[in-house]
């Protein structure tokens, strides 16, 4: 029976690889700011019993308690998702913006870190045992791949997000534990349906999480779902600077101020 940490769990990405892992027959545990989203998620789950945490993921202590309870309630644990995330668009230029700036990086990449930290002895100790299987798993995005106008706290906090999961990976690599980067492109959540601009190849969240659950079960050091994506941003990688600035400077953007967390 697989273990599995969620953070994020109570909407979008989070709640599709809550149900898609449940219905592997994990047991969970579910970490998300809404309470009442969370128990009526882990009420409609299958298997179980599950563990909800419900708790913002900047708050470190809290978030550590919750790893800690959930290692000694179901002792030890398989895969651990760090998918909490924020968007919101940014303007460096304008000071109300920098404390939304600071949250979405606290968010989207610090938060990922204090996620990990709890669990890696824990899986240190699994891999000494002669567990096999033991899993990292970051959620990042294509955005990281280039910066986008209108959205540097959101394409910088995934590109750190790539940079430190490749990091980890590296440190990790003697302990037999795999660390894998998980890149969405456009995905159907609440996150995405508040974009007002067109999302080439947009994916089902239930299609996106048995996708993503297949690359973390291969162990895969890096995966962008859809795979049309990572063809365009493979691509888009290629482009010369004057060219990318040419193409994307006046790209259509996302709202300031209305940030969304699971």
């Amino acid at each position: 029976m697989p273990r599995v940490f969620i953070t994020g769990a109570s909407s979008g990405l989070g709640m599709a690889l809550a149900r898609e892992y449940a219905a592997r027959g994990a047991v969970l545990g579910l970490v998300a700011r809404r309470a009442d989203m969370l128990q009526e998620l882990a009420a409609s789950l299958p298997g179980g019993p599950h563990r909800v945490y419900a708790l913002d993921v900047t708050e470190h202590a809290a978030l550590a308690a919750a790893a800690d309870d959930f290692l000694q309630a179901v002792g030890g644990v398989d895969i651990v998702i760090a998918n909490a995330g924020v968007s919101a668009g940014t303007l460096t230029e304008l000071a109300e913006d920098l404390p939304v700036f600071e949250r979405i990086v606290a968010t989207n990449l610090t938060a990922m870190v204090a996620t990990f930290m709890p669990f890696i002895h824990a899986m240190q100790r699994q891999a000494q045992a002669g567990e096999q299987g033991c899993r990292l798993v970051g959620v990042a995005s294509v955005a990281g791949m280039r910066g986008l106008p209108g959205a540097a706290a959101y394409s910088a906090s995934k590109a750190a997000v790539i940079s430190y999961c490749e990091s980890l990976r590296l440190e990790m690599r003697r302990h037999g534990i795999r660390v894998v980067t998980i890149a969405p492109g456009y995905i159907d959540t609440p996150m995405t349906r508040s974009n007002a601009y067109p999302m080439p190849f947009l994916m089902p969240a239930g299609r996106f999480a048995a996708r993503a659950a297949e690359a973390i079960a291969a162990g895969v050091s890096y995966r962008v779902i859809p795979w049309q994506m990572g063809i365009v941003a493979r691509l888009l990688r290629l482009l010369p600077n004057w060219l990318y600035d040419l193409a994307f400077s006046r790209a259509p953007r996302k709202a300031r101020q209305k940030q969304e967390q699971a």
